[in-house]
């Protein structure tokens, strides 16, 4: 039996193709997935041959084929003779598995979703999680200052995140003004440009001499620069985004040490795997966190959503994240629609 998965065969080249089916082991599941979210940092990096893990070394030569695809929604068709608390039929979260039709992933990463949260909004789930392990590893408190720099979909979720977890005022940064107004619908405070001029000094009046917390999502030199530049002192900066290339130059000294500036790896391969504990939570456990959190009204995930496409349009769809600076945030593939 065959089913469909969306492969990076080539450089900038992606498609839709036949994979083989895989019955489930005893300790796993088989979903047919409903919808699977594009993570759009990971996925471009993927696609363009970037680096590709924290272990991957610099400079070194990309290898195709490249699969991914990690945020995903779907209905349980088959389980393993070990599995007895998943059963087929249950609506699921799958986390870490790829854009894949018919997808057979260990028990360990599906959850159940729970009633009045739709496919939709449960397929980007996952990607939510990683700010809000960003944001955890700052030690944020109700009433401190924050700020976030880049608002792609991880930044449009830290804003959201951050009102929740009662940061205030929460600035939110970035060139396009179409990402500002969305931040700014969803939770952000204040939206400002950091190409204008004045935006060091913007931020530093607004948030009354500099933000105690910084979620650093831009994955660029530049904008982690721009974020020590706005901190004040004793200030966290989680680096969220993924920075892979080592080729810019920091002011250590001035910038981090001297004003005891923390700067914290926010990577979510950094997290536990088995067990949560304060500041420092498991997969699952902050799943469980969002999907409350969506449903006591607290996260707006369905506002989020701009684009829903057929996997069939894959090679468009990732042509256009290669290529486009402005990515619509929120693009889902709409795996009925084979």
């Amino acid at each position: 039996m065959k089913t469909k998965q969306i492969v990076f065969t080539a450089l900038g080249v992606a498609e839709l193709l036949e994979a083989e089916y895989l019955p489930p082991k005893a300790d796993e599941v088989t979903v047919r997935l409903e919808y699977s979210a594009i993570s759009a940092g990971t996925e471009k990096a993927n696609l363009i041959g970037m680096r590709n893990g924290p272990s991957v070394v610099e400079g070194s030569e990309p290898k195709f084929p490249r699969t991914v695809g990690y945020s995903a929604s779907g209905v349980v068709t088959d389980v393993g003779e070990a599995v007895d608390d998943i059963k087929i039929g249950d609506r699921v979260i799958v986390f870490w598995g790829k854009h894949k039709q018919n997808i057979t992933i260990k028990r360990t990463n599906v959850i159940k979703i729970p009633e009045g949260i739709s496919f939709e909004e449960a397929s980007m789930a996952l990607i939510s999680i990683f700010p809000l392990a960003a944001i955890r590893k700052t030690r944020l408190e109700i009433g401190e200052s924050a700020m976030v720099m880049g608002l792609g979909i991880l930044g449009i979720f830290a804003v959201q995140e951050l009102h929740a977890a009662g940061a205030y005022p929460v600035i939110a940064v970035d060139p396009i003004k179409e990402r500002r107004d969305l931040a700014l619908r969803l939770g952000a405070d204040f939206a400002l440009d950091p190409t204008d001029g004045d935006f060091v000094e913007r931020v530093k009046e607004i948030s009354d001499g500099g933000v105690n917390v910084c979620i650093e999502v831009t994955g660029l030199g530049i904008g982690l620069v721009q974020a020590l530049d706005c901190m004040r002192k004793m200030g966290r900066v989680a680096l969220l985004g993924c920075t892979r290339s080592s080729k810019f130059e920091i002011d250590y000294y001035g910038k981090v040490h001297g004003r005891g500036i923390s700067l914290i790896g926010a990577h979510t391969a950094a997290r536990p795997k088995l067990e949560s504990s304060a500041g420092l939570w498991t997969d699952e456990d902050d799943l469980k966190a969002v999907l409350n959190l969506i449903k006591g009204k607290r996260l707006n995930f369905k506002d989020m959503i701009s684009e829903i496409h057929s996997p069939t349009e894959a090679y468009e769809v990732f042509t256009r994240l290669a290529e486009e600076k402005n990515f619509p945030i929120g693009v889902l593939f709409d795996w009925n629609k084979i």
